[in-house]
């Protein structure tokens, strides 16, 4: 099963694979998922370490895959809900491809340090040179991969760069303990994220 799983999100989301890989097997390790989607992250934490963590999600319908899964879910807002979980309550607070829809990312990351002890979170990087060429040569709002929505439609409020992201954390007192940029040329990605990688992983922690 688990297998099956890792196989389906390398094609689809390989950055839920770096997620699980970083998140060690020990007992009472205690993870959160914000904006688990349909909880494939938390699938198969538990498939592959026995890790059962819990996932808050706000859309019905995920919440609905979430609990055919058998993941746990709570029903939360990220912008308004999360004062309500305890300090310290977690090891690790994940949170992939989900940041730039919320309204205060930076109001977001401090609460996700509160929470738990580090924080690992995939971003979608606006300054990859395939979303920049699309808006050089087209001049209108780029669809990608991992931006696959309309202009108009989308959930996507607050896109950045990976120079944004690395900034933000100075600006706010968070420390990146590591970076895990994810594209398709291993050399050309780790030259330089900011051009050749969709996405990048991060681990944030307190200062």
């Amino acid at each position: 099963m688990a297998e099956l799983l890792r196989k389906e999100l390398a094609e689809r989301r390989p950055d839920l694979l770096v997620i699980a890989d970083m998140i060690p097997r020990e007992d009472g390790v205690r993870v959160l998922d914000l904006g688990c989607g349909g909880g494939s992250l938390l699938r198969l934490l538990r498939e592959e370490k026995g890790i059962h963590g819990i996932g808050v999600e706000i859309s019905q319908d995920k919440i609905v895959k979430c609990i055919a899964s058998g993941v746990p879910v709570i029903h939360m807002d990220l912008d308004n809900d999360l004062m309500f979980i305890e300090n310290d309550s977690f090891d690790y607070v994940a949170l992939s491809r989900t940041i730039q829809a919320v309204r205060r990312p930076d109001l977001l990351i401090r609460q996700m340090l509160r929470i738990g002890t580090l924080g690992v979170i995939s971003f979608i990087n606006f300054g990859y040179i395939g979303i920049r060429w699309q808006l050089m040569i087209n001049g209108a709002m780029p669809e990608t991969k991992t931006l696959p929505d309309h202009w108009f439609d989308t959930d996507n409020i607050h896109l950045g760069t990976i120079h944004d992201f690395r900034r933000l954390c100075s600006d706010i007192g968070v420390n990146i303990v590591r970076e895990v940029p994810l594209g398709n040329s291993p050399f050309l990605t780790k030259l330089n994220p900011n051009l050749f990688a969709p996405t990048c992983v991060f681990v944030i922690a307190r200062r």
